[in-house]
């Protein structure tokens, strides 16, 4: 019997209409809070209802899965499902339309969503409560946003009313829909710009473009060739005062399940030790994890 009979009493579903009209995990097994259950994830990416699986089902299980959703999910128009387990990561539609492109809502903000081109989806669900508190910080504050990815946290601080915000990353594509994210929210680009740089050559550009007064530090845990961030994050932290201001503020994120919140602080603590502690943001409630192996984002502010 497939493990994903266990699943729909551990869905939590959005309980407004309003709730039903943001992109949202809806199910987290990634954390090893449900036994047999740590393969599957499902999210609501209006009005797409996307399973992906990092281990193998019986389709008869993913498609009895699908049923249970669809009503459940006002004006859900496809059910797909992504097989994480393989190298592309590809998506087979379960139910309903084929859907590759949408613009799905988080707040107040746009994003736009991929689906079947990339193993991601161009969100990552699990910072939203970091954009949320970027769009907080930001008011007149010069931001440089390292691994950008998509952009997501520089569309959260334009919002903010931030200066200006850097957003640098290896991948041109991702720049790209970066730039399209911040069009889609109305937000002009004259106090944004996005390079495509190897972040640990280009200390001497930062240096030039800064000082900067928030920096945003969101690494993959590792990209064959280009990251691996146990050997990769001090090599940033111990070079922080040639590109911040004095009073700087640091948001930094950790996503790899064998390292620690602990780690993150010592190694500030060893390299920039003028930075204090202040916060930890959690992710929304449906990331229950069981192993604290899960995202860890930890907030900094220079001493005066």
């Amino acid at each position: 019997m497939s493990t994903l009979a266990q699943l729909p009493q551990h869905i939590q579903l959005p309980k407004t209409a309003a709730d039903l009209q943001q992109a949202q995990r809806l199910f987290h097994g990634r954390g090893h809070a449900y036994a047999d259950l740590q393969h599957v994830t499902i999210d609501w990416l209006p009005p797409v209802a996307l399973i992906t699986l990092f281990a193998p089902e019986p389709l008869a299980a993913v498609e009895i899965l699908a049923d249970y959703l669809l009503p459940r999910l006002a004006d859900c128009k496809s059910v797909q499902l992504q097989h994480r387990y393989l190298l592309s990561g590809p998506i087979d539609i379960i139910r309903g339309e084929t859907i590759n492109r949408l613009v799905v809502q988080e707040d107040h903000l746009l994003f736009n969503i991929h689906l079947g081109q990339t193993r991601n989806t161009g969100l990552f669900l699990d910072m939203r409560n970091g954009r949320r508190w970027a769009q907080e910080q930001s008011a007149n504050k010069r931001v440089l946003n390292l691994f950008a990815y998509t952009c997501g946290f520089s569309v959260a601080a334009i919002a903010g009313n931030a200066r200006s915000v850097l957003n640098v990353d290896m991948s041109s594509t991702a720049l790209s829909v970066g730039r399209e994210n911040h069009r889609l929210n109305k937000q002009t680009l004259d106090r944004v710009r996005f390079e495509k740089l190897d972040i640990f050559k280009s200390f001497s550009r930062f240096k030039k473009r800064g000082p900067f007064d928030l920096l945003i530090c969101d690494p993959p845990t590792l990209q064959k060739g280009s990251v691996d961030i146990a050997k990769d994050y001090p090599k940033i932290l111990r070079r922080l005062d040639q590109f911040m201001a004095p009073d700087a503020t640091l948001l930094l994120c950790l996503n790899a399940p064998e390292l620690s919140r602990n780690y993150l602080l010592k190694l500030v603590a060893e390299l920039a030790p003028k930075y204090t502690y202040t916060e930890e943001i959690k992710p929304p409630e449906v990331y229950r994890e069981a192993q604290a192996k899960g995202l860890k984002i930890l907030c900094f502010e220079a001493s005066q």
